[in-house]
């Protein structure tokens, strides 16, 4: 009498258990390659946060930083009469400047006006799409000073997009600024450290790029070889 089931596979008693188990397993595919539509291997991108809050956040703390500096120095800083805080290397000097930042370019303020808005509308629309936190803080910086001295050449004498803009820190030969211009200089630095190391605004780096296409050679050069 014959103890075999009708339906059972006569050739699973030649299979390993193990087989068998590992047949029954879904497939599985690791972040780091998955299947594109056309079926080749590709890189999967894990997104990162946007960062434009920060960017805003940033920006605000030294637009209002710099507008109550100004607002003190005004009151207490008289034109003439500097306030000694390190003897004559630091000191705080008021100065009247209708040009860019470290009073460059003095006889061209409504040209100077013009291009902080450019500056700022940039500096927004990149904003928008923003996931590094670095760079973040360079825009947050330049974006925060363009503004404050944006608001000196509004509603600063002597008028609309030709108000002069007030420097009160002195330090040493160098010229006399304020934090808008310290926030400038700082994040444009910064913006340019990260370019050269290869940071981009995604948050992704150009060598991790390299380290991508590098691992999706070899994750395609593996699925060639199992398949011959």
């Amino acid at each position: 009498m014959s103890t075999d089931h009708p339906d059972r596979d006569v050739n699973a008693e030649d299979q390993p258990i193990t087989e068998i188990s590992k047949a029954d397993e879904p497939e599985t595919v690791k972040p780091e390659a998955v299947k594109s539509e056309d079926g080749d291997l590709a890189v999967a991108p894990v997104a990162k946060p946007r960062r434009l809050t920060m960017l805003i956040a940033i920006a605000a703390v030294i637009l209002l930083s710099d507008i109550l500096t100004k607002v003190w120095a005004v009151a207490a800083v008289k034109p003439g009469q500097p306030i000694e805080i390190i003897g004559d290397v630091v000191t705080f000097t008021m100065v009247r400047n209708p040009g860019a930042a470290f009073s460059m370019a003095t006889s061209m303020t409504w040209i100077l006006t013009l291009v902080a808005i450019g500056v700022v509308i940039g500096v927004i629309k990149i904003g928008r799409t923003l996931r590094s936190p670095w760079w973040a803080l360079g825009l947050g910086l330049v974006l925060g000073g363009a503004l404050g001295n944006l608001v000196d050449r509004f509603f600063r004498s002597p008028g609309i997009m030709r108000g002069h803009v007030v420097d009160f820190v002195s330090v040493g030969w160098w010229p006399v600024f304020n934090i808008a211009d310290s926030a400038i200089v700082c994040g444009a630095i910064l913006l340019v450290v990260l370019t050269l190391f290869g940071f981009e605004p995604n948050g992704e780096r150009l060598r991790d790029h390299k380290a991508d296409d590098k691992q999706l050679t070899e994750s395609k050069a593996a699925a060639e070889g199992e398949t011959k």
